[in-house]
């Protein structure tokens, strides 16, 4: 056909299949017919031509058949009318004796979904149930499906479910997957197929006959049946345990799914399953599919949250590839953090520090993070490694391992000093906010250990008036005050120049009012500037806020082999993300009994060997009536609420618990268990029935959750 507009084919078209001569000859028809299917896929309407391709459906001729039915079924809800003219021949060809004939009619017949051809496909899809060719009943299963999912308000015949329950012991396993997913659409509002013991033996027996989809479904639909006794249970774990070493993923991910949820209450099966499914899913992560590598190397984190060392033996098998693209090699870079230990250390280190030259700088950078989260347990090597790259003078590797010096120096205090030797210099190369903000941290806390402090902090001003950032500008400022109260005759004059641009030319209200805070803190007197901006340097009682304990399978059991790993970001926190690690810690200076009593703001404080009690001093009264605020409150700082008595009684009380880091010569997290007690004369009590024998952790969680409760008590009272 030569080029035409998209009128004219249609008209040529038109023209072609009503010349009785074409019609007459069946090659040159079906020709047609395929031009009518080539112009339709190229986008062009050819819906003008439905009442000629109604009449070109009555043919003998299987090929035009299926030609045809595709041009219907795309263009029926476009001529509801018309298509009734479809519904005799489809009837017709539903008695064909071909059995593939009988299986196309009745697949197009529900494929054209219209509510009112609803009456005229029961007949031929309850005929198609009882058909002696296997093809013909696996299209009258799903037909059924289709027909309820078209009209899901009309009423379900009982005797159509009872049927397709019977066809589920149907000698071919097609029709018996079909039928799964069938009366799983039908009974959706009933909470899907009525899983009994027959039903699930007689699905276990058969599991090896199904294709892998299949297979998939039928451990989906398995998970809902509950073992009547332990003997049962292990009779269908030993049924599944070939399945955990399936060669195909998605039948090893579907069944390790299903042992979890059967042996929830077993830890050691869950371990075993857990040992067993490690080859396939080893096979996965070096895949030839990418989405197939990414998914099973999120599927290997959500598993080490509870057995970290579990693919400890294999850490070279997440060795990145050259030519694999950013998202993967970031993901294998977090499993090789947690895989770390001190055989393959110095191995593992030398693997990221190739990494930290790649040309994508997202990788680069993903690889110094994750070196510098190796570094809080082998400080001395990560470091020399970190230092090193200083060296490279390239921006976004500089920005990288200053922000990771940061945040190392918070949880290893002990680093500072290399780290502070290894900053001179780096302002030179930094240009982005993130490695400036972090750059400015360190001076402004470790200031009087970097000689050139001051003057790197002297450029940063007179060059204030064109900076655009205003997280720079905010950490500059707590900078500038930090130094002057650790060197103040190196620093007096330029905080001065400061404060006075801020106050008198900046137009960002944020920075204008943090500068009027700390000039108006300068005029009460040094000392008491430094009790309010003095910078935390560490935190030993970080295992209060950040501490990750081994959670147990059955918290993410069931969300394996589905998208939630794939959608849920990684576990550790992005540094780029914010300017100083301070807002997340908390350091307690004095002993726990002082601290208490200066940070809490407590009248009285008694101390025993498990037992302190704190009585504030009087606040507004906390919300009881309403306990969900104070719950939402409180988890946003990981802790969280066991039991509460109910809104309204007095007094009311609150049982509150959170993990902390093991103990040195333990190996198990510790619990910090409170009951917290709301007195009528508006005075909190809070007694700590279960403490760790770290103090520090002790008096952190408890300065944190005063806080949250004097903060929900304002916000009342606002």
């Amino acid at each position: 056909m030569p080029y035409l507009s998209g009128e004219d084919a249609v008209k040529e078209l038109r023209r072609a299949l009503s010349n009785p001569n074409v019609q007459s000859d069946p090659l040159r028809y079906r020709n047609t017919i395929t031009k009518v299917i080539r112009v339709m896929s190229q986008g062009v309407d050819v819906s003008g031509l439905f009442p000629e391709m109604v009449k070109a459906c009555a043919t003998v001729d299987i090929v035009q058949k299926k030609l045809v039915y595709v041009f219907l079924c795309s263009y029926a809800s476009l001529n509801p009318q018309l298509s009734l003219l479809v519904i005799n021949t489809l009837r017709k060809d539903c008695q064909d004796a071909n059995p593939m004939v009988r299986s196309l009619a009745l697949r197009n017949m529900t494929n054209l979904r219209l509510p009112g051809l609803a009456e005229y496909v029961e007949q031929p899809l309850t005929v198609g149930l009882r058909d002696r060719a296997a093809c013909v009943r696996r299209v009258a299963v799903l037909g059924w499906a289709k027909l309820h999912n078209l009209q899901p308000q009309a009423e379900i015949d009982a005797a159509v479910v009872n049927e397709l329950y019977s066809l589920l012991r149907d000698s071919d396993p097609v029709v018996m997957v079909n039928c799964l997913r069938a009366l799983e659409e039908i009974l959706k509002d009933e909470g899907g197929v009525a899983i009994n013991k027959n039903i699930t033996h007689h699905l276990l027996n058969r599991l090896k006959e199904c294709d892998v989809w299949g297979q998939c479904d039928v451990l989906r639909v398995l998970e809902r049946y509950r073992p009547q006794t332990e003997g049962e249970l292990f009779d269908i774990l030993s049924l599944l345990d070939s399945c955990l070493t399936c060669a195909h993923p998605p039948v090893m991910a579907a069944t390790l799914r299903l042992f979890l949820c059967l042996s929830a209450g077993l830890p050691s099966v869950c371990q075993s399953a857990l040992e067993r499914a490690c080859g396939p899913l080893l096979a996965a992560c070096g895949s030839n599919s990418r989405e197939m590598r990414f998914t099973a190397l999120a599927h290997v984190q959500l598993m080490m949250q509870s057995v970290p060392g579990l693919l400890g033996a294999h850490y070279k098998r997440f060795f990145c590839g050259y030519a694999e693209p950013a998202f993967i090699k970031q993901r294998k870079m977090q499993v090789l953090v947690e895989l770390v230990n001190d055989e393959n250390v110095s191995m593992l280190l030398d693997e990221l520090k190739g990494y930290c030259t790649d040309v994508d700088p997202d990788t680069a950078q993903a690889a110094i993070s994750a070196i510098g989260r190796i570094g809080r347990s082998y400080s001395d090597k990560c470091l020399d490694i970190l230092t090193g790259l200083l060296g490279l003078r390239q921006e976004h590797i500089t920005s990288a391992v200053v922000q990771t010096f940061r945040d190392l120096v918070w949880v290893c205090p002990q680093c500072s000093d290399v780290v502070c030797a290894a900053l001179q210099g780096c302002e030179e190369t930094l240009q982005d906010d993130q490695g400036r903000q972090a750059l400015l941290w360190l001076l402004g806390v470790y200031g009087e250990r970097v000689a050139t402090a001051p003057y790197v902090l002297e450029g940063f001003i007179d060059g204030v008036r064109a900076e655009v950032s205003v997280s720079v500008k905010l950490e500059l400022l707590a900078a500038a005050l930090r130094l002057f109260l650790s060197r103040p005759a190196e620093t007096q004059d330029m905080l001065g120049r400061l404060l006075h641009y801020c106050i008198e030319e900046e137009r960002d209200m944020c920075v204008r009012d943090q500068a009027l805070l700390y000039y108006r803190l300068l005029q009460c007197g040094p000392e008491q500037a430094r009790r309010v901006v003095e910078a935390r340097r560490s935190d030993p009682a970080l295992g209060v806020l950040i501490g990750r304990p081994l959670q147990p399978i059955d918290a993410w059991a069931h969300g394996f082999n589905t998208l939630q790993p794939l959608s849920t970001a990684a576990a550790t926190p992005d540094s780029s993300t914010r300017g100083s690690p301070e807002h997340l810690h908390c350091e307690p200076k004095h002993t726990l009994t002082e601290e208490l009593k200066a940070l809490t703001g407590a009248s009285a404080v008694e101390e025993g060997d498990f037992l302190c009690v704190v009585k504030l001093m009087p606040c507004q009264m906390l919300p009881v009536n309403s306990p969900q605020s104070l719950q939402a409150a409180l988890q946003l700082v990981n802790i969280q609420t066991m039991a509460f008595t109910p809104p309204n009684a007095l007094p009311w009380k609150v049982y509150l618990y959170t993990h902390t880091q093991p103990a040195p010569d333990s190996t198990s997290a510790e619990c910090t268990l409170v009951l917290a007690e709301l007195l009528g004369d508006r005075c909190v009590k809070i007694t700590v029935k279960q403490k760790p024998r770290d103090s520090a952790a002790l008096s952190g969680f408890l300065c944190i959750l005063t806080a949250v409760l004097n903060t929900v008590s304002a916000e009342c009272k606002l």
